[in-house]
């Protein structure tokens, strides 16, 4: 591969294979028994709670810890006692890592100058990238003079300079605000597309996963819990956990008088996203439930209702705001009605 091509072909990264994977900090297990294939050039992202194992499973892949048992592969080699340097990967961090000290071109061109290559290559290779990256005319400025999203592309666009098999981000837009970083979520993912560079991605955020991700893999407590296309994580969820985790989720007792597809099959719980449920007159073939309106707000594009049902359970209803659309008020008694399709049986 010529080192300084300035886009690499669709799916030339490289696979990833994680197999037995356990992490101990003394007593302490952080990740547990972890298998994980990720396909060359796909955007994967690990999503979990704080304490989940995602972040050290990012930096087991990086190098910069070793499993207390297992193998990892990059490329079908293993690597698990190689140093960071030789794995050929990309680092994006949540602090963007810039020298203070060196102009843009200078930070980009770091990992090349590190390599050994002349100043002629470097100084092409980095106006392909701040090209790539929508930062022209910016190489002879500071870290310090640039805005949060404009330091975060100078650190994508040195983590992939010398064109990596793999790109890891670590928490990459957590520093932003929310307007830019949904921005650069689409950026990000519009390069990933252009790059073929297989990508794995940490993050808390469950709308960033669903958003950005060619697979999401939810981790719980140094598990994966399902790893599966962000549609499936959010409309199939394997379990309680991840229903609960990704996106807000209302359970309903099995005992409930309501239908499910495939209602023979194991499950404890009926589950439903609170944006299919409706507010008002229920279709003949819907499930239906009464329930008495405690709280309604106004969201903006939606009205958020917190609801009560006759047998004590609290269902949250998001209904979508349209002209001519009379919200029900706290006290009210109505009906709640979803489409059967609509519900999940979780355990």
């Amino acid at each position: 591969m010529d080192t300084l091509a300035p886009l690499a072909q669709a799916g030339s990264g490289a696979p990833v294979e994680l197999r037995g994977i356990s992490k101990e900090y003394g007593p302490h297990r952080v990740i547990d028994g972890l298998d994980l294939d990720i396909r060359s050039g796909e955007f994967i992202t690990l999503l979990g709670p704080s304490g989940s194992g995602k972040t050290t499973t990012l930096m087991l892949i990086a190098g910069f810890e070793r499993p207390s048992r297992g193998t990892i592969r990059i490329g079908g080699t293993p690597v698990e006692q190689k140093p960071p340097h030789t794995r050929n990967i990309g680092m994006v961090f949540q602090s963007y890592a810039l020298f203070p000290h060196m102009n843009v071109a200078e930070n980009i061109a770091f990992p090349l100058k590190q390599r050994g290559i002349a100043r002629a290559e470097r100084e092409q290779a980095v106006g392909r990238m701040l090209d790539l990256v929508q930062l022209p005319g910016l190489a002879g400025r500071f870290p310090q003079q640039l805005s949060g999203g404009q330091q975060q592309r100078v650190a994508i666009a040195r983590a992939i300079v010398f064109n990596p098999q793999v790109l890891l981000m670590d928490e990459p837009l957590s520093a932003l605000d929310k307007t830019l970083r949904e921005s650069l979520q689409l950026e990000i993912k519009r390069l990933h597309q252009r790059l073929g560079i297989t990508f794995i991605y940490v993050t808390h955020d469950q709308r960033e996963a669903l958003v950005m991700s060619d697979r999401v893999s939810v981790m719980n407590q140094g598990r994966i819990e399902q790893i599966a296309a962000p549609a499936v994580i959010y409309d199939a969820p394997a379990n309680r956990f991840v229903a609960s985790f990704v996106g807000e989720a209302n359970f309903l007792s099995i005992g409930t008088d309501l239908r499910a597809p495939g209602q023979s099959g194991a499950g404890s719980s009926y589950m439903v996203r609170p944006e299919k449920m409706r507010v008002g007159l229920p279709g003949p073939d819907d499930n239906t439930l009464v329930a008495t309106v405690r709280e309604v707000v106004f969201m903006g594009e939606m009205t958020r209702y917190l609801l009560e049902t006759d047998s004590g359970a609290t269902l949250v209803v998001k209904q979508t705001n349209h002209a001519g659309q009379t919200a029900s008020q706290p006290g009210e008694r109505t009906a709640i009605s979803w489409a059967v399709a609509d519900t999940r049986l979780v355990d």
